[in-house]
């Protein structure tokens, strides 16, 4: 592999590193702790959520599993590019699927590019993440990202999320949090739902292409504690000439006793969805008239899913600090099926392949906050232990109808991991925070294939120091200034691997199991207008390894070393208490970072992202909201010379709220209609006819057409 990118420790990073390496050994002292808030922590910086109108179905009541125990309590305000996202404000969104609430993160994107039942596919500060290579995902502590998946590496499939039972959302960007672990380089999305709600809520909504959902919400006082149940079902045909024909049913029941800081919960969660997909299709199609913008060319390409999990959280709180623990065990299961060269490897049979991914995923965390003082200095030391095993049955088999031919491979694969890591966060003075942190993660993985030539055993492991000093507020601005290091795994099978599992004769590289990013960040926070809150942070990432998509194969593979460096400007602003107003956008410069003739430029990196929107509305009579979302031009190859298309969609909704607790409200999507690719790419395949090596061609899944879903809900 060609040389790492450069990694040039800051001078004033080194001082920050300098100033606060001895006060981590300090024991720290007691300390009066009352029942404390995201606000009233000593050294975290005052981190509000974005100002909130309209009505919104989520975010009820927080408890045992809120933000404060579980996630914000990692200090969230010592970089300027993260933040804390109330469920009011994610549910006030029309969104077209339920991944969407996520573009509440400013400069992430959320699109699709097959069947409504598949994993999302994520975008943020120039990285096109595939379905979660480089951002992790939690929900209630549990993680979303698969690693060795039938797939892609870091495969977070978050349809199971019900957007109305979420209570905040805690977002982190760049590789500066100890608490971050494997895919959090790009960042980090922690999810945490309710625990109860103040009324039952009923909900139904019809929509354009066969649209019609069910929700219930219910809670109640159980012994000590509140017992929370909650039931969905959707259909959904979408515009497609083949009907996606989507059968979702999704179910939670959560028993939960005291708060965040002193309580515990326990969440059983059931998920079944199957899905018929219209996947990418090749542009020269469609300008041939062989098939519409909304068709296909395999209509038995779609999958099924189904995940079920039980989970259990817990807090406690002393004059010292406070303490909390999780563990989960996850049953999910995967069958995919695509087809996206069409008769490129096969001639006669076609290219459809089914991808297997069928695992059992244990782990937990337990870790300590000592709140107290050293020298008469606030300080906060942060010590947890995360461990997480997967137990892991994954293959590929060449299929025709979705009915098997032959065995590309079948693996049986063992992977656990165990982590360490400890943050110390000081304030020096009113104008001076910092935070220093180190995280240890080992590393273990058994590969049984089917061919023993890719049987093996691999381990590796890797030390993540993070480094943040926040200066002010002078003028109600504060200067935020980090640095860390962090990683992403590879496929276990990638690092046992020795032949072309098609073709055992061709020898294939070893890719390593870890691999390291290093990061920096400057922003500045200003406050200094009531109501708004703007921040601008210059960032900079370096990857060891890109994962880039393959089209043949429908998967990421570990590929050249890169560099990110970019811009983010984001505004919230709280007009009136009926009003919210905000804007952000996110401009980067993506690029390889060795040389080859191929090119430099980054397949399908984003250059730009922007979204911008308004929030109208109280919790009585009329509300509305209006939002923009633009995804910029990309490269679809390395040399730059075949580019995607910028998307821009509007997306609305109007409604009412009436004083017996009924909520009426009308969704509109797509709102100006318009005719633009959720997501493109540039690969060759065959169509019947075509030259036996394929057409290089740019490959695009539309933007559904205009839809409207009226829903009417019911508080009782």
């Amino acid at each position: 592999m060609s040389a790492h990118p450069p990694r040039a420790l800051p001078p004033f990073l080194v001082l920050a590193l300098l100033t606060s390496a001895s006060p981590v050994l300090a024991q720290a002292g007691a300390a009066t702790t009352a029942e404390a808030t995201l606000d009233e922590l000593s050294v975290a910086a005052d981190m509000r959520p974005p100002p909130a109108a309209g009505p919104g179905f989520g975010g009820a009541t927080g408890g045992a599993g809120g933000a404060e125990a579980f996630g914000a309590l990692s200090a969230p305000a010592l970089t300027s590019s993260s933040g804390v996202i109330t469920g009011k404000v994610l549910n006030d969104r029309p969104v077209t699927r339920p991944g969407e609430v996520l573009e509440a993160v400013p400069g992430l994107i959320v699109t699709q590019h097959s069947g409504e039942g598949k994993a999302n596919q994520y975008f943020l500060r120039g990285f096109n993440l595939d379905h979660g290579s480089d951002i992790a995902i939690t929900i209630d502590g549990m993680p979303a990202n698969m690693r060795t998946h039938g797939h892609g590496q870091g495969y977070a499939d978050i349809n199971f999320l019900i957007p109305e039972l979420v209570g905040a959302v805690e977002f982190h960007k760049g590789p500066y949090f100890a608490r971050d672990g494997d895919f959090a380089s790009a960042g980090s999305v922690r999810i945490d739902t309710i625990d109860a709600v103040p009324r039952p809520l009923a909900l139904t909504s019809l929509g354009s292409f066969g649209y019609k959902r069910a929700l219930t919400i219910a809670s109640a006082p159980l012994g000590d504690g509140t017992l929370l149940a909650a039931g969905e079902a959707q259909v959904y045909d979408g515009p497609w000439v083949v009907p996606d024909a989507i059968r979702k049913l999704n179910g939670v029941l959560r028993y939960s006793q005291g708060n965040a800081l002193d309580g515990f919960s326990v969440t059983g969660m059931a998920y079944s969805n199957r899905w018929t997909a219209t996947n990418q299709i090749p542009q020269r199609a469609i300008s041939e008239g062989l098939i519409g913008r909304f068709g296909t060319l395999d209509p038995s390409d779609g999958g099924d899913a189904s995940r079920f999990s039980l989970s259990g959280r817990w807090s406690r709180s002393d004059d010292g600090g406070v303490t909390r623990a999780s563990a989960y065990v996850i049953r999910s299961n995967l069958n995919l099926f695509n087809n996206f060269t069409y008769f490129l490897n096969d001639p006669v049979n076609g290219d459809q392949f089914r991808q297997l991914d069928s695992r059992t995923v244990a782990g937990g965390e337990i870790a300590r906050v000592f709140k107290g003082e050293v020298f008469g200095l606030s300080m906060e030391n942060e010590i947890g232990v995360q461990t997480r095993f997967d137990d892991i049955h994954v293959g590929l088999f060449n299929t025709r109808a979705r009915s098997s031919l032959s065995t590309v491979r079948d693996d049986r694969v063992q992977e656990g991991s165990a982590a360490l890591y400890v943050e110390n966060r000081l304030r020096w003075t009113d104008w001076l925070r910092t935070s220093v942190g180190l995280r240890a993660d080992a590393y273990d993985a058994t590969v049984r294939s089917n061919n023993p030539l890719n049987s093996g055993h691999a381990r590796d492991g890797i030390v993540s120091p993070k480094l943040g000093a926040v200066f002010g507020p002078w003028a109600e601005t504060e200067l935020f200034v980090n640095y860390g290091e962090g990683f992403h795994s590879n496929d276990a099978r990638g690092a046992t691997i020795t032949v072309d599992p098609g073709n055992p004769l061709f020898p294939l590289d070893r890719v390593p199991l870890l691999v390291r990013s290093v990061g920096s960040e400057v922003g500045f926070r200003n406050r200094s207008i009531a109501g708004l809150e703007s921040t601008v942070t210059l960032f900079q990432l370096d990857f060891d390894s890109e994962n880039l998509f393959v089209g043949d194969a429908g998967t990421t593979e570990p590929s050249r070393p890169s560099r990110r460096t970019g811009i983010e400007w984001t505004n919230h602003y709280a007009v009136t208490p009926w009003l919210a107003l905000d804007a952000d956008l996110t401009v980067t410069h993506a690029r390889f970072a060795d040389r080859d003739p191929a090119g430099s430029r980054i397949p399908a990196a984003p250059t730009a992202i922007a979204a911008a929107g308004f929030t109208l509305g109280e919790s009585l009579g009329w509300f509305g909201t209006l939002r923009l979302r633009y995804f910029g031009p990309r490269p679809l190859i390395e040399d730059n010379s075949v580019r995607s298309k910028p998307t821009t969609l509007v997306n609305g909704r109007i409604g009412y709220n009436f004083d017996n607790g009924v909520t009426v409200q009308l969704d509109i999507l797509n709102l100006l209609n318009v005719k633009a690719s959720q997501i493109d790419y540039f690969y060759e395949s065959r169509l019947r006819g075509e030259p036996a090596g394929g057409v290089a061609d740019t490959h695009l899944h539309p933007v559904e057409p205009m839809a409207v879903r009226l829903t009417v809900a019911g508080r009782f």
